[in-house]
């Protein structure tokens, strides 16, 4: 019979322990490690879309929109912006001018992101989307696949392909089509130009512009899906969209939105202003203080104050109707063709720049084309007025007619009544 030391029992225990202790954890990896295939590789990602309220700039009044990818595992956190554009780049005004305009998605840290947002007093809120975890792998693999120099640049239009788009139909692709059917056929009335409208409204002279210089296609009643050019109309929908839970039901795509920052800004009005009785008093105050003018052209003063109106006011029709001529002819702004403000800005006064001029002198005879000339302005403005019972003519420009039409009318009507000139 062999004897062991009390020393020697010890280390003998001391081994058994840790063998145990081996044992125990090789058991415990082996579980883990036949779990580790039932483990999704979404599980680790968290997806939102954020949006930026409008800012002060006027490139930044229609609001911005980016999706937020957080990695849990790594603990990144990148933001994909489809709203980039560059000043330097080769013939940019160019090619803004003729509609051919290219932006492009970039990607960076979220903590590089908002931050300047903020600073500049904008709203930011964000929406957890409760995606799969097949579906966060998809839109994360999508996203980084066009944020690569060779698929990152795409043709932009304001309206239809623009960073609030691009990011819906990355989402509506990942929902297969969920966000598209339950936005489609859905509205509350508006079109292109009333949102343009109201959400330039901070910047008057330029919301103004906007509106002569878009046509027809602007006033198509849109539908939630088509409204979602509008980043804040892709966080409403986004907000009420419903996704299949998996038990045969229904669950909300976007969790309970998160305030990241809240707007130091003037908010934009829900609905344009009704310009039209506004308008109609300026018309019908500019044609009047016109027509008194004409009226007392045997006084120097009024004579030259006549003068210079009727010149300065057929200098800006003829000039905007040259430059709607030309949108709608010679680039692809679509939503500026068929302008009907045409009608009304007639290139045709720049031919009675002339007429005007001469009028400064007190016997001024106009001559008989002047007169025709104004005839045919007149009627194309009338014309205005008519179009509106027609089915052809749904452009929403009443207001300009009520402002621009009477104009017209004292200009022509007080050259007709001064005695023409022989020839």
């Amino acid at each position: 019979m062999s004897r062991t030391t009390p020393a020697r029992a010890r280390a003998t225990r001391g081994a058994g322990l840790l063998a145990w202790l081996a044992c125990l954890l090789g058991l415990w990896t082996g579980a883990a490690a036949a779990q580790a295939p039932d483990a999704e590789p979404g599980d680790s990602l968290r997806i939102s879309l954020v949006t930026y309220g409008p800012g002060a700039l006027y490139w930044e009044r229609f609001g911005h929109n980016t999706l937020l990818v957080r990695d849990l595992a790594s603990g990144e956190a990148t933001v994909y912006n489809y709203g980039l554009f560059d000043f330097a780049e080769d013939d940019f005004f160019w090619n803004f001018v003729r509609g051919r305009m290219t932006y492009h998605v970039g990607a960076w840290p979220f903590d590089e992101d908002l931050p300047a947002y903020v600073a500049e007093g904008r709203s930011a809120v964000e929406q957890p989307l409760d995606l799969t975890p097949r579906q966060r792998v998809e839109l994360r693999d999508f996203l980084a696949w066009n944020v690569q120099p060779a698929n990152a640049r795409y043709r932009y239009d304001y309206f239809v392909s623009n960073c609030s788009t691009r990011l819906r139909d990355a989402l509506d692709r990942v929902l297969g089509g969920a966000l598209r059917e339950q936005s489609r056929g859905r509205s509350r009335g508006y079109t292109y130009r009333m949102n343009a409208v109201r959400l330039l409204a901070p910047d008057p002279w330029l919301m103004h512009v906007v509106d002569l210089g878009l046509g027809p296609f602007a006033d198509q009643r849109l539908d939630f899906w088509q409204e979602s050019f509008v980043p804040m109309t892709l966080q409403r929908v986004v907000g009420e969209a419903r996704v299949p839970d998996g038990d045969g039901g229904m669950r909300p795509l976007a969790a309970a939105p998160i305030a990241l920052a809240e707007s130091r800004l003037e908010a934009p009005p829900d609905i344009p202003r009704d310009l039209r009785g506004p308008f109609l008093a300026a018309g019908i105050g500019i044609a009047a203080a016109l027509w008194l003018l004409g009226r007392a052209r045997h006084r120097r003063a009024a004579r030259i104050g006549f003068a210079l109106a009727a010149f300065t006011f057929s200098l800006a029709a003829g000039l905007a109707g040259a430059v709607l001529a030309f949108l709608w002819g010679f680039t692809e702004h679509r939503a500026a063709w068929r302008n009907e403000n045409l009608l009304l800005l007639d290139p045709l006064c720049l031919a009675l720049l002339p007429a005007w001029w001469r009028a400064l002198r007190a016997d001024w005879r106009p001559s008989r084309p002047a007169r025709w000339l104004a005839g045919v302005v007149l009627a194309a403005a009338g014309f205005a007025v008519f179009s509106k019972v027609l089915p052809w003519f749904v452009q929403a420009n009443v207001h300009w007619i009520a402002l621009i039409v009477p104009i017209h009318l004292a200009l022509a009507a007080t050259l007709w009544r001064q005695p023409h000139a022989a020839r």
